[in-house]
């Protein structure tokens, strides 16, 4: 390692947010092999949205055979942070490998963040031909958590297309639970208007199954 590469090390751990964002990127900017664990490293406890988002632009610089096998390890975390920051990345990157290591268990994490970097991750990951089976799992998590998270999920699903999800929603919106049925109604507006904002909350979805409507 290069004394440069030293030093961006011990910038990535400076107390101020904007040295380490600075240093991210010259990271980023001149990628040395030896510095892709120390990004790694940070991910799973920068507190810093904007340093984060930086950490992965510089993890994308860098070869993916370096890379993908490192991120694939941190999956396996007992971080949050390192399993979601993992996964974020790994949906940036795109490489086929990763599809594998997006597991049941990580589009269940009880972690909303883990789950939600999951969601992204496959969708950008799933090989032609398994979208439909993706969209059956990921509808197993309808009705899920605050208005953020189940958005998060609705546009997982509209980005895997109608014919992928269509089945899967018909499906939940003849659930027992109010909660599935709602949010897969919203999730079918969206998926016939993508550009639509979510203006159905989960709230008013139920009075409307209340009604007959």
């Amino acid at each position: 390692m290069t004394s440069e590469g030293a030093r961006l090390i011990a910038a990535l751990a400076a107390g101020d947010g904007s040295t380490r964002l600075k240093a991210a990127l010259a990271i980023g900017s001149s990628p040395e092999p030896g510095l892709v664990d120390a990004l790694i490293g940070r991910c799973a406890i920068e507190p810093d949205f904007y340093v984060r988002d930086m950490l992965t632009w510089a993890l994308t610089r860098f070869p993916s055979e370096i890379t993908v096998p490192k991120l694939l390890a941190e999956l396996r975390s007992e971080r949050a942070q390192a399993r979601s920051q993992a996964l974020h990345t790994l949906s940036k990157i795109k490489d086929a490998r990763a599809w594998p290591a997006i597991t049941r268990s990580l589009l269940r994490d009880s972690d909303d963040e883990v789950a939600r970097s999951a969601w992204r991750a496959a969708v950008a990951l799933v090989p032609a031909g398994q979208e439909k089976d993706l969209a059956e799992e990921l509808a197993q998590q309808l009705g899920r958590g605050n208005r953020e998270m189940q958005l998060s999920l609705s546009r997982a699903l509209v980005a895997l297309g109608e014919a992928a999800v269509e089945s899967a929603l018909e499906k939940a919106m003849s659930s027992d639970d109010p909660d599935v049925r709602a949010h897969a109604s919203v999730t079918k507006r969206l998926l016939h208007n993508p550009d639509a904002a979510f203006e159905l909350d989960v709230d008013q979805a139920k009075r409307i199954f209340v009604l007959g409507k």
